[in-house]
């Protein structure tokens, strides 16, 4: 088991460093000056350079990439160009929200997708089966964020059940709260979980199908377990290695939609942050969320890594 472990977390540093170096190259590319986007076209050239050389654009790439590392090992991400902020305290600001949306809309699609694909499962060829399946095909096919658009339009503005966009807090005395935060992220989590749970539930359809007929769930049946029984005991954990692994890409894809979805509902999270960064053309900002997404990214892949051995003992024992 250490041994995969330490191979994992060897794969993973690369594959962070890899991501750095990424991440820096295609933002330098770039066109633009950020100190010329701060102080207007109409800045003096002095005052321009003034500014790039207090930003340190005027430095190489190499020295700005190598002092980029320096800051995130010791946790200094630098100061906002645009906000004159910390970098370090806007995403811990917009985390606060990011996250449990991300969460929330991960258990929603685990919860729709599960039960949908193993009843898919279980009624193979069925009414059941077909139903499902072409719910699933649907909701493949929307876009999130026309999704929800739908959803405002259906229960913000028809049935007025929820409000249309904005984020009340998490805290009472700021007028907000648990309860009134949950409803505020009950749509946004919705419209990003639709998609994603059309996707896994039919790649639990399929995982369940196959471990269906495999010789030990007819010894199971054969021995007079009953079908339900058999489905719930044997057959799911057998069947989640690939279900884990499309949940890890999932919450990857949860994160990056969030950059639209908090947009159509007003949420000030990481997506909110971003899109505000690139219109003002912030890379600092832009530069430590992409590598902040990426590194989650890779760390939630990482943990599906170890999850596959908890589930599945063989790929412990390969060392794989």
């Amino acid at each position: 088991m250490a041994r995969f472990v330490l191979h994992r977390l060897l794969t993973l540093a690369a594959t962070l460093a890899a991501a750095s170096a990424l991440v820096f190259a295609v933002l330098e590319v770039l066109p633009g000056n950020a100190a010329q986007m701060l102080l207007g076209p109409d800045a003096a050239p002095e005052a321009v350079a003034a500014l790039t050389a207090q930003l340190g654009l005027d430095q190489s790439a190499w020295q700005r990439y190598g002092h980029w590392l320096a800051g995130l090992a010791r946790g200094d991400l630098g100061v906002s160009h645009a906000y004159g902020t910390p970098v370090a305290e806007l995403i811990a600001e917009r985390l606060a929200l990011t996250v449990p949306l991300a969460l929330l809309a991960m258990l929603l699609t685990c919860v729709l997708a599960l039960a949908a694909g193993v009843y898919a499962a279980a009624h193979h060829n069925r009414a059941g089966d077909a139903g499902v399946m072409a719910l699933a095909q649907l909701g493949i096919a929307i876009p999130n964020f026309w999704f929800a658009i739908l959803l405002i339009l259906l229960f913000s503005v028809k049935l007025q059940w929820f409000s249309a966009g904005g984020f009340p807090g998490w805290s009472a005395q700021d007028g907000g709260g648990l309860w009134p935060a949950l409803q505020a992220l009950a749509l946004p989590a919705l419209a990003l979980a639709v998609v994603q749970a059309a996707i896994l539930a039919r790649v639990t359809r399929s995982a369940v199908l196959d471990v269906l007929r495999e010789d030990f769930v007819r010894t199971a049946r054969a021995k007079g377990l009953s079908r339900r029984a058999a489905l719930w005991r044997h057959v799911l954990r057998n069947a989640m290695i690939p279900v884990v692994t499309v949940m890890g890409l999932q919450f990857a894809n949860l994160l990056a939609g969030t950059i639209v979805v908090e947009n159509v509902f007003y949420l000030p999270g990481l997506g909110r942050l971003i899109f505000q960064a690139i219109a003002n053309r912030d890379l600092v900002v832009v530069r430590n969320c992409v590598m902040l997404l990426a590194a989650m990214v890779v760390v939630v892949n990482f943990a599906v890594d170890l999850l596959y051995a908890a589930i599945d003992p063989r790929v412990k024992a390969a060392g794989l």
